[in-house]
């Protein structure tokens, strides 16, 4: 697009201005070694999730696996906090989170020496 003289619009000019200060800016983010998710993860021992933090998909599945909480859900039922290892585990547990959850107490309760 361009004017008679041969310009472009100023929409065109503000849009790349815009698109060159944003680049600059993550790139300067990018640079500093904060990633997007730096912003987003408690600080150690912020958190504390039922189990202990451990993650309720491996307890479901017999073994303790801790989590630092930057993944978690909160049961809208009892308001109780759930920390995950990972992504996939808590997509994995939102299938079926009661199923889920009713395992993990029973195997908690092994696991901690019925502490839990």
């Amino acid at each position: 697009m361009s004017t008679s003289k041969g310009l472009a619009p100023l929409g065109v000019i503000l849009s790349a201005a815009t698109l060159a200060a944003t680049l600059a800016a993550t790139s300067i983010v990018a640079m500093a070694g904060e990633g997007i998710w730096k912003a987003v993860v408690p600080v150690p021992g912020s958190m504390k999730g039922e189990f202990e933090s451990n993650d309720p998909i491996g307890l479901y599945a017999g073994v303790k696996i801790k989590a630092d909480c930057s993944l978690n859900w909160t049961n809208p039922d009892d308001h109780k906090l759930y920390c995950f290892s990972s992504a996939t585990s808590l997509v994995f547990f939102l299938d079926d989170p009661t199923n889920y959850l009713q395992s993990a107490r029973q195997n908690w309760a092994r696991l901690s020496g019925g502490n839990g």
